[in-house]
């Protein structure tokens, strides 16, 4: 039995002795190096671009400008990161824009040469972050649902209540800095494309980037065997994957494009800033009568990206009144992307100490006041749960932190005040089409076959888990090749839906090969077992090796292709189109230490009870929540992208002046808690996700427990030092 076993990584060995190869690792013979001049004003025109100095240094080939780019067919947004193509025109529409590309013979030569590319402008008038009036979202591929939500009238309701609590949360701008730096490098053969990349979206970059240039997706060839981290910055197409493909067009030769740090700061993306007012109305023994969740969030002047965080203000509670809007402030910087936990990330802080506020105002346990508000049913549209066990998130939470037993809060411990708070969190259930491939060989072995980018999250371990168990065969004897267009479409790799749709394409496949070793074994498919190698009816005794099987039906390996198509669709989010509502639940506990003098805040442990379906590795699971769990931690005392709106430019441009967890800020007490659940609605396996959630309920957990331990409440994040001194 593999799925449910903790066994290590299997990519492990390869990552830290450095035999992985990553977009930037791969060989490209006569390759030409590619840097960016980028614009230092925020908006404005290009007035002049003279590349003669460049052009005579030792090395330089060309230098691409808006002059002599190919004309780029605006690609569909998402998966293209914006509708704004790079090196199309004179316009600037942020800082850090690329305005020419040095193309060189040595990556020094290309960097000096970019140098020297004498550029002038007619800078023009901008609105900064955050300052523009806000809008309601132009309709695009960008939001998940309706900009405007009402169930019941909210007012009626909030007229109703004996207790009501309005405040405005609000989180800053965080960029996702993976280690890897985005990089591509492009070929052409003809009118054939291929790209090596760092991305989470195979085919999304493969019809992009086809979309651009006026190719057939087949036509373009994406390769991508790691990724070096992503966080939601590698979903989308970003102009360097453009740049890169259209540079080694006009060049004749291939191009190598790497990002240095500072421009995954202006070049790629970050979570925006989030603004939220939350209104709640409940009677005096806590009963919700209304809620409401107002969102606003920054993007740029080009897009409307929508971080929709009115999610977890419609799915946690349940409530007769229900009103939620979302609007977006346009102003002109790069367009900002999905980031750690998306949507519930940002909506859970608010919602959570919104919560939390309230029940003190009633005057009962936080976690008394969840449980009363309990929502049976999807509270915006009252379907069934495809499963929720977060009652017993609740309790296993509770009891492992001993939460019914804890100290008052502000109990002293030398120069620190300790403080317990609370929080939950939801996710949706992502749902994407998936193919696979599968072969099993006469030798016992398997080769399993997909395009899923492998992004260090353990699926390269959980889903060869699937295909051991499936034919009984050790997981060692499963080959997973992976990262590649031309292998059958496995969907993205973000949503926290790896396991639930490759790993459910996995299922049929496998079902489909064991339909045909029964068939040559003489055995109905439910007679069948697989273990060890070896054929055997179910009940009888020691069967035959699976070679000597094939080998009698004069086969040599058998093939399957297997699917995973949610409602008959490409794609379906948290049960969309279904009778069943679906997502996935947790509840998160934590205690804090607050030096009041010096406004410090220490995580002293954290306790983690989740409702995510069928586990298939513990081990590469936890390891995924705990990380989330720092993401958490992070994202509530530490993170920010500092931004400056007089220059309209960021000043966080390297990973020295980002401030994030390291050994000495965890401690050890981290503890996760999976309840025990199987959802075969979400999917056939019974699993429904987990890559994100860990990250979700956290901040406002913490910011709950700040206030237990001191009484001040932090409604804007990261809770710092100054906030904590400020009585």
């Amino acid at each position: 039995m593999s799925m449910g076993k903790p066994l290590t990584r299997l990519d492990g060995a390869d990552k830290v002795t450095g035999k992985a190869r990553y977009a930037a690792d791969q060989p490209l013979p006569d390759a030409l190096h590619a840097v960016y001049v980028t614009a230092p004003i925020p908006a404005g025109r290009v007035t002049s671009l003279d590349t003669a100095e460049a052009l005579a240094h030792p090395g330089v080939v060309r230098v691409l400008t808006a002059r002599d780019m190919p004309r780029l067919k605006a690609a569909s947004a998402p998966p293209a990161a914006s509708v704004f193509m790079p090196l199309q025109g004179d316009e600037i529409r942020h800082e850090g824009q690329p305005v020419a590309l040095v193309l060189a013979e040595t990556l020094q030569a290309a960097e000096h040469g970019a140098r020297l590319v004498r550029v002038g402008y007619a800078p023009g008038a901008f609105i900064p972050q955050g300052a523009g009036e806000p809008v309601k979202p132009r309709d695009s591929g960008y939001i998940m649902g309706p900009a405007d939500f009402a169930k019941g009238d909210l007012d009626a309701g909030l007229a109703t209540a004996a207790l009501r609590h309005e405040a405005r949360y609000t989180q800053p701008s965080r960029h996702h800095n993976p280690m890897e730096p985005c990089a591509t490098l492009a070929r052409w053969d003809g009118d054939q494309l291929t790209v090596f990349d760092s991305v989470q979206h195979i085919a999304g970059t493969q019809g992009t980037l086809a979309e651009a240039f006026g190719l057939k997706p087949e036509q373009v060839r994406v390769i991508c065997p790691h990724t070096g981290g992503a966080f939601g910055c590698k979903a989308y197409t970003w102009p360097h994957e453009f740049l890169a493909a259209a540079a080694a067009k006009v060049a004749g030769r291939p191009v190598k494009l790497v990002l240095t740090r500072a421009q995954m700061y202006a070049n790629v993306s970050y979570q925006p800033r989030v603004e939220q007012t939350v209104t709640l109305g409940a009677t005096s023994e806590g009963r919700l009568t209304g809620i409401g969740q107002d969102v606003i969030n920054q993007t740029s002047v080009s897009d409307d990206y929508v971080e929709y965080a009115t999610e977890a203000g419609r799915a946690l509670y349940a409530s007769p009144t229900l009103r939620t809007s979302q609007r977006v402030r346009r102003g002109h910087v790069n367009v900002p992307s999905p980031m750690r936990a998306p949507v519930e990330g940002p909506g859970s802080f608010a919602m959570g100490c919104a919560v939390d506020e309230l029940s003190r105002q009633v005057g009962i346990d936080p976690l008394d006041f969840r449980l009363l508000n309990y929502a049976e049913n999807d509270p915006a549209d009252g379907k069934p749960w495809s499963s929720k066990k977060l009652r017993e998130a609740y309790d296993e939470g509770a009891r492992r932190f001993g939460w019914r037993t804890r100290a008052r809060g502000g109990t002293r411990e030398g120069d620190w005040l300790l403080g317990c708070g609370m929080a939950d969190c939801t996710m949706g259930a992502f749902r994407f089409g998936s193919t696979v491939r599968l072969r099993l060989r006469a030798d016992g072995t398997a080769l399993l076959e997909g395009s899923s980018a492998d992004i260090g999250t353990g699926g390269l371990t959980a889903l060869p888990q699937i295909v051991s168990e499936s034919l009984g065969i050790p997981v060692e004897a499963v080959t997973f090749t992976a990262g590649d267009s031309r292998l059958p479409s496995t969907g993205p790799t973000y949503g926290s839906s790896t396991i639930v749709c490759t790993g459910s394409a996995i299922l049929d496949a496998a079902t489909k090969i064991r339909e045909q070793v029964a068939r040559a074994a003489d055995l109905r498919p439910e007679e069948l077992e697989l273990r060890d190698g070896r054929v055997r009816r179910k009940g009888g005794g020691a069967g035959r090796p699976l070679g000597e099987v094939l080998r009698r039906a004069r086969l040599s390996e058998l093939a399957a292709e297997g699917k995973f198509a949610p409602n008959g669709e490409a794609a379906n989010m948290s049960g969309l189109g279904t009778p069943y509502a679906m997502r996935t639940f947790g509840a998160v506990f934590v205690e804090v230490a607050v030096d009041p003098e010096l406004g410090l805040l220490r995580l002293r442990r954290m306790v983690g009870a989740y409702s995510v379906g069928r586990v298939i590795n513990p081990r590469t699971a936890r390891s995924q929540i705990i990380g989330g769990m720092i993401w958490g931690w992070g994202m509530a005392a530490m993170e920010q992208s500092a931004y400056e709106p007089k220059l309209g430019r960021w000043l966080s441009k390297n990973l020295a002046g980002v401030a994030i967890p390291v050994n000495a800020d965890i401690p050890s007490a981290l503890d996760v808690i999976f309840v025990d659940e199987f959802d075969d609605k979400v999917s056939p396996l019974g699993a429904k996700g987990l890559g994100e959630i860990g990250a979700t309920g956290v901040s406002a957990a913490i910011a709950n427990a700040v206030y237990d331990a001191v009484g001040i409440r932090v409604r804007e994040l990261p809770i710092t030092p100054d906030k904590l001194l400020a009585r």
